[in-house]
């Protein structure tokens, strides 16, 4: 099963590539503190937008540069890291699980339930994410946990648009029949038996709302209702950042190339994973 899975995605060169780049970022957000040169939060006086090591006046103990406080942006990008990757984890598990509950419970039992469930998401499907979120994290308060709150309710309603097509689907097959005859009771039929049937196009669409949860984060961090100053993280250092765009390019250049290096890494690998689980995509 798992060498079937590897050949098919490995087909996909991007798909690797873009496994290989997850990778080392994943690796550099867990050994951050350990290969950072400073405290991400360390202010140096002396060195107030320092330019990059390589550039004239810029210093080697700064590679990257610093920024408008004397805060060292290459250790302020792998810390930047672990916020990422951390929003991500948490909006995916949070949209997943309740959302798949959620389509689980409106395909299976249909009538007033499932008619109730998708205008509801419909509704929420109707405004545009970011400005949603933005209401939501308005509402709740600006923070980095509020922000990801906002973003998993906004994801979810895909979730369950998946989850209970996937379940309409799979509820009138022979084997869901079996299982019902066999005595099988409803909490054993939704979760054991149609359930594990219906995760491969769930696990690609938890891998491209990974990147967009990534990518709300930044942009309700850069609009300042996100994760607050002096937190690291990527979508914050570029609204802090705004003012010096003209004199200090590499304050927004680096971040910017972190957001959209992970979340082209991570999209690549879900087209991977999608050719790797979709029947209809794999080549014989």
């Amino acid at each position: 099963m798992l060498a079937e899975f590897w050949f098919y995605f490995s087909q996909n060169r991007g798909a690797v590539i873009g496994l290989v780049v997850f990778a080392l970022i994943v690796l550099i957000a867990v050994l951050a503190p350990l290969i950072a040169p400073h405290s991400p939060s360390l202010q140096n006086r002396d060195a107030f937008l320092l330019p990059p090591a390589w550039q004239e006046g810029g210093d080697w103990r700064y590679v990257l540069g610093t920024d408008a406080v004397g805060r060292d942006m290459l250790s302020r990008l792998l810390y930047g890291a672990r916020f990422s990757l951390f929003i991500g984890l948490v909006v995916v598990t949070l949209s997943v699980t309740f959302g798949v509950v959620i389509g689980l419970v409106a395909g299976f039992f249909r009538g007033w339930i499932d008619t109730a469930v998708m205008r509801l998401m419909d509704i929420i499907l109707a405004f545009p994410s970011l400005l949603l979120a933005l209401v939501l994290v308005a509402v709740l308060g600006p923070g980095l946990l509020n922000a990801m709150i906002a973003i998993a309710l906004v994801l979810q309603p895909h979730f369950v648009r998946l989850t209970r097509a996937a379940v309409m689907s799979e509820k009138t097959r022979d084997y869901v029949t079996a299982a019902r005859v066999a005595g099988a009771g409803r909490l054993r039929l939704m979760f054991r038996t149609i359930l594990p049937n219906c995760l491969a196009p769930l696990i690609v669409q938890a891998t491209l709302s990974f990147s967009t949860a990534i990518l709300d984060a930044a942009a309700l961090g850069f609009l300042g209702m996100g994760a607050q100053p002096p937190t690291p993280e990527w979508g914050t250092m570029l609204a802090e950042a705004r003012e010096f765009i003209l004199r200090a390019w590499w304050v927004v250049t680096f971040p910017g190339l972190a957001i959209l290096v992970t979340v082209l890494a991570i999209n690549l690998m879900g087209d991977g994973l999608r050719d790797a689980l979709d029947p209809k995509l794999k080549r014989s």
